[in-house]
């Protein structure tokens, strides 16, 4: 039987909530809302209407949980960060609309010495056993799959997806519809579009798949990877392939969001090829 059709669901004008969940004094449950068994949610969390806790969720901390969002059995989300520094302060936790967070998913909230919060954006899905660190930021409609795990202050724009069991290193940005092979281990930002693979991950190609699904035409995907493979073939300097880009492509919309990727500041560098 589904936990919330159970016939001793406390039932409010507002939300289902199981008897046996714990919604401290102070929560905020918007309307819609399902709150299923031995589920907890702290003080100061706001739940916004239609989402769904399956059961044994605990929501805590400054967190908001996003309109039809749902989280399912033994995810923990606004949790205190693994970081020494971290004294207690409210930082905060958003889960963003309609996104899936699946069984136990780890999201923890920020830290004052990084951004204050850790961000899932809307339409997500973060699949089973992901560890979402401290002032990490994800996009809207990023797929992260099983056993994927971020350090802190990680950037993950829209549309990228994460293969299974991925590590990505503190302070590494994952550039729109970019695509991280299972298993590869990202020690430096990856350009938006780009698809890295391997143990210690590099810069395998392009993420084509991922350009078509995002409805680009094959004009566009040819005129980007013209300018991708005169910025990573072999000759010549790094600098100097990326000045000859610029100046051939840089009217190109593609081309220039790589290009303005590549010119913000990174703690990390980029990946590149083999």
């Amino acid at each position: 039987m589904d936990s919330m059709t159970d016939i001793n669901l406390y039932t409010t004008d507002r939300a289902r909530i199981h008897p046996t969940a714990i919604v401290a004094h102070g929560a905020e449950v918007g309307p819609g809302v399902q709150i299923g068994p031995f589920c907890t949610v702290g003080p100061n969390v706001v739940i916004e209407a239609g989402a769904k806790l399956v059961s044994h969720v605990v929501v805590e901390g400054h967190t908001r949980i996003g309109e039809g969002a749902q989280l399912f059995p033994f995810c923990t989300v606004g949790l205190p960060p693994q970081d020494f520094k971290y004294k207690g302060e409210p930082t905060r936790c958003e889960i963003g609309a309609r996104t899936l967070v699946r069984e136990h998913c780890t999201i923890h909230r920020g830290t004052v010495t990084g951004t204050g919060t850790t961000r899932v954006g809307n339409d997500c899905m973060l699949m089973a056993v992901v560890h979402v660190a401290h002032d990490c930021t994800l996009g809207n409609n990023v797929i992260v799959a099983n056993n994927a795990v971020m350090g802190g202050h990680v950037s993950i724009a829209d549309h990228a997806v994460i293969g299974g069991a991925a590590a990505i290193h503190q302070f590494v940005r994952i550039g729109r519809a970019a695509m991280i092979g299972g298993v590869s281990g990202v020690e430096a930002d990856v350009i938006p579009f780009g698809s890295v693979i391997g143990n210690r991950a590099r810069l395998a190609g392009l993420n084509v798949i991922g350009l078509k699904r995002r409805g680009f035409d094959k004009a566009a995907i040819h005129r980007l990877h013209i300018a991708f493979r005169a910025l990573y073939s072999k000759e010549g300097v790094f600098a100097q392939r990326l000045e000859a880009m610029r100046a051939r492509f840089g009217d190109d919309p593609l081309v220039a969001e790589v290009l303005e990727f590549i010119d913000t500041p990174s703690h990390r560098g980029l990946i590149r090829g083999e």
